[in-house]
C-alpha cells in the first residue's frame, strides 16, 4: 500500500491506496477540489473527510464509465450528474445547518 497526500477544499488529507494508483487518486482529487471550491474548509474535519471519500468514489466511477464508452449517452449522464449535484447541495446545506459555527 502507498500513501498519497491530497489537498482538497484547502485541507490536506493523507490516504492509503494501492501501489501505482497515486497519480490516479491525485487526478480524481483535483476534479473534486475544482468542483468543491472553498466549501469544505467550513466543515468539521471528519465530515469533510467522509465527503472527500464519497466524492473520490463518484469521480472514479465517472472516469471508469467514460473509459468504458458509456459516455456516448451524454444526456443520461448529464441528467444523472445534475441529480447528484442537487443531492450533494442538499447534503451540504444540511451539514451547514447541523454545524453552523464549524
Amino acid at each position: 500500500m502507498s500513501e498519497v497526500v491530497l489537498t482538497v477544499g484547502g485541507r490536506k488529507y493523507t490516504l492509503r491506496c494501492e501501489d501505482g494508483q497515486e497519480d490516479h487518486i491525485r487526478r480524481l482529487a483535483a476534479v473534486v477540489d475544482a468542483k468543491l471550491g472553498d466549501g469544505a474548509s467550513q466543515l468539521p474535519a471528519m465530515e469533510a473527510k467522509n465527503l472527500l471519500f464519497a466524492a473520490l468514489f463518484l469521480a472514479d466511477e465517472l472516469e471508469e464509465t467514460r473509459k468504458a464508452g458509456a459516455a456516448d449517452d451524454r444526456g443520461k449522464i448529464a441528467d444523472w450528474l445534475e441529480a447528484l449535484a442537487v443531492r450533494l447541495e442538499k447534503t451540504a446545506e444540511a451539514l451547514e445547518q447541523a454545524h453552523p459555527n464549524a
